[in-house]
């Protein structure tokens, strides 16, 4: 089949968010201009940049955490694991503004070192950032939208030492949960590992992440 957006699927549901496939779920904490914590996951995340490393959320409305981040210049990531999954998914729900989604989901937050947010304690990693752009989209035609898009420098990186494996994060056994199409998740449960052309014919130790 072929379709043009503007004019519509005509399927039973949007195939969209099911072809851009999995996606890592950006779990952002924020702190409020009075202070208070706010947490909520965002499907439209991944990272931009890796020198230094820079990473994106986008809102499609100005929500709590995008308001946060943009009035306050700083946000943190926290990975989603596979046991995390139900706390990640309670941090959805729409909770009136200065309810705590730490608490609805009974997560323990703990403090972060260069910036004031605070991040998800149980998280096997959490990237602290601070904002170094934001922009609200348009379209193609140039009328602006609802959206906002978010970019911010990472500053501070927190492991759970469980998850390092001979000096590499050990992804397979965070097991990060990925965003699909509908109502669907994935989890990385298996691995594979191949060189590339330009690592000429090994991947020796210290070698960049290319």
């Amino acid at each position: 089949m072929f379709y043009e957006p503007r004019r519509g699927h005509g399927l039973p549901h949007d195939p969209f968010k099911a072809i851009i496939a999995p996606r890592p779920i950006g779990w952002i904490s924020t702190l409020d201009t009075q202070g208070r914590a706010n947490l909520a996951p965002y499907s439209f995340f991944n990272a931009v940049h890796s020198r230094p490393p820079m990473l994106m959320f986008t809102s499609e409305t100005m929500k709590h955490s995008a308001a946060n981040a943009i009035a306050s210049g700083e946000f943190v990531f926290n990975l989603v694991s596979r046991p995390l999954f139900e706390a990640m998914n309670i941090s959805s729900g729409a909770l009136p503004e200065g309810e705590s989604e730490f608490e609805a989901a009974g997560l323990d937050p703990a403090p972060c070192r260069v910036v004031k947010a605070p991040r998800v304690a149980a998280s096997p990693a959490a990237l602290e950032c601070r904002v170094t752009a934001s922009m609200q989209l348009a379209d193609a035609s140039g009328a602006s939208l609802e959206g906002w898009i978010i970019i911010g420098e990472v500053v501070g990186v927190h492991i759970d030492d469980a998850f390092l494996r001979d000096g590499r994060f050990d992804t397979l056994a965070a097991a990060p949960v990925a965003r699909c199409g509908y109502r669907d998740y994935s989890a990385v449960t298996e691995m594979f590992e191949a060189l590339r052309p330009t690592d000429g014919g090994s991947y020796a130790l210290g070698q960049r992440d290319r």
